[in-house]
């Protein structure tokens, strides 16, 4: 299995600036596919922004231009840097990584436990 931490989130005023961070940790695996979404109160789930083995960048329209995806794969880490942050940014985010063994063709995918941002007005 692999075992994701995430940090960074906090509160901060619109206008500011956080930047996430995730570590994935475990034996035996390769990380394919990177990925931040976030969940608002009564709302759900959306993906924020990916970035595959490649480097290639995606991010939804709301976030394009403000928001920065980018991963170390030395330290299997991927990074969200959030700049301009928006009170409609407000929400918990999530960490999800695409990965598999060496080995074998399986793909599987593991969750961050989750970190609030929180943008005032």
């Amino acid at each position: 299995q692999v075992h994701l931490v995430e940090s960074g989130g906090g509160l901060v005023q619109a206008g500011g600036s956080l930047r996430l961070s995730c570590v994935a940790s475990g034996s035996d695996f390769r990380i394919n596919a990177m990925a931040w979404y976030r969940q608002a109160a009564g709302k759900e789930r959306e993906l924020v922004a990916a970035i595959s083995t490649r480097g290639t960048t995606s991010y939804v329209d709301s976030v394009k231009g403000r928001f920065t995806v980018s991963r170390d794969i030395a330290k299997n880490t991927v990074y969200l840097q959030m700049n301009s942050l928006k009170p409609e940014d407000t929400a918990v985010y999530y960490c999800n990584v695409d990965w598999s063994r060496p080995y074998s063709p399986l793909n599987f995918k593991s969750w961050g436990q989750g970190t609030q941002v929180t943008v005032s007005s």
